[in-house]
């Protein structure tokens, strides 16, 4: 009878560290599919004029269009400074030429603000993202060390009934000890 109640006892532990095991295997699986959406987000989604916005900026802040740019303006001033007089079509103070690079100022700017308030609005987004896999964490943390608590809890409370029973036990072998040396 009282290899019944060992082999109960030691089932009930087994049965407890199979529930830890579960949920440990759980929580990394869970943990997995976080790292994995995190790793490859959904394509976004992109209007046309978002699509030219980030092309326009991409190539905006580039050296090609600093280089490109200030080639382009080096060809347009010796052109109008060295060619004869009826050839050149904007003549030395360049008022043509400040008023294109006015108009590409004036319309490049806006776009390259649109683009970067939506990489802003992206960035919000990643962040808040963040925030809450971090509580998502922060909660998993606390609901394992509340499990790890309560098994913990009843692991003591099974060693102090396995302890109980042994007591019982070994005062039971101690009385027969003691019937069988006084016959």
């Amino acid at each position: 009878m009282k290899n019944n109640e060992i082999d109960t006892l030691l089932s009930k532990e087994e049965m407890h560290l199979s529930k830890l095991h579960e949920i440990v295997q759980e929580s990394i699986k869970n943990e997995e599919l976080i790292v994995n959406n995190l790793l490859h987000p959904p394509t976004e989604i992109l209007t046309r004029g978002q699509s030219i916005s980030d092309k326009v900026a991409r190539f905006g802040g580039s050296w090609k269009f600093i280089i490109f740019f200030m080639a382009l303006l080096t060809v347009w001033i010796i052109y109008n400074v060295l060619a004869p007089l009826g050839d050149n079509f904007d003549p030395y103070p360049f008022i043509l030429m400040n008023l294109i690079l006015s108009c590409v100022a004036a319309l490049q700017a806006p776009v390259i603000m649109m683009s970067q308030n939506r990489k802003e609005e992206k960035d919000r987004m990643r962040s808040e993202n963040d925030y809450l896999v971090n509580m998502k964490a922060e909660m998993q943390i606390r609901s394992l060390n509340q499990k790890i608590d309560l098994l913990l809890e009843e692991q003591i409370k099974t060693l102090f009934d396995s302890q109980a029973k042994q007591l019982a036990l070994l005062s039971e072998i101690n009385s027969k000890i003691d019937q069988l040396s006084t016959k």
